[in-house]
């Protein structure tokens, strides 16, 4: 069984990559963002606190992804693996992680903060994407801020992970498919057949 969380910074790509891993190996998903929004759309108790969080510029807490987190894995519906994607953000939240599911991979998409920034804005301008971070204020001077933030927590974890021998850190500026391909060299996967054909081209 193969369990991986996806890392990286808005606009690295992790949703992409976390959907193509788990089609082309029957992984499950695991998408916070995704569990998130389908609590917003059914209008559900948690939906209604993660609207009035996000509506005032706020991240949700720690403590409510986690319990989102562990209620999702308990459902243990994931028979050939999982990719975990917007978890952890904390190092107390990977070593829940640690003392429970055993993982085999840490994926870091990196993208220095220019090109994080182009995506993000050439996105929000076109009114697309987004996942339960997404607010309106998705302008060059919050997202500074929030990167800025997600730097301070997010060096720990990848130290923590690299120190496990857990973390495979993967260049996010290229395109999908060279992202995907340096991903599955990364975890010992087999390369799909269109992505063979097309490094032998």
């Amino acid at each position: 069984m193969n369990k991986y969380i996806m890392i990286g910074p808005q606009g690295a790509g992790k949703g992409t990559q976390s959907t193509l891993l788990s089609h082309t190996f029957g992984f499950v998903h695991i998408s916070i963002g995704e569990i998130f929004r389908w609590h917003v759309d059914n209008h559900t108790k948690l939906g209604s606190r993660v609207t009035r969080i996000t509506a005032q510029g706020r991240l949700v807490s720690d403590e409510i992804v986690e319990e989102v987190v562990r209620e999702r894995l308990e459902l243990h519906d994931w028979r050939h693996g999982f990719v975990l994607d917007g978890f952890p953000r904390t190092p107390s939240q990977a070593s829940y992680l640690f003392e429970n599911w055993n993982l085999d991979r840490a994926i870091y998409l990196d993208l220095h903060d220019a090109a994080v920034s182009h995506r993000v804005m050439t996105r929000a301008q076109a009114g697309e994407g987004g996942g339960f971070t997404k607010r309106a204020d998705d302008n060059p001077e919050a997202l500074r801020h929030r990167l800025s933030e997600y730097h301070l927590k997010t060096q720990p974890l990848l130290k923590l992970f690299d120190e496990r021998e857990l973390l495979l850190r993967i260049d996010a500026g290229r395109s999908i498919e060279e992202v995907f391909d340096a991903i599955c060299a990364g975890l010992g996967l087999p390369r799909p057949a269109a992505s063979s054909e097309r490094s032998a081209a």
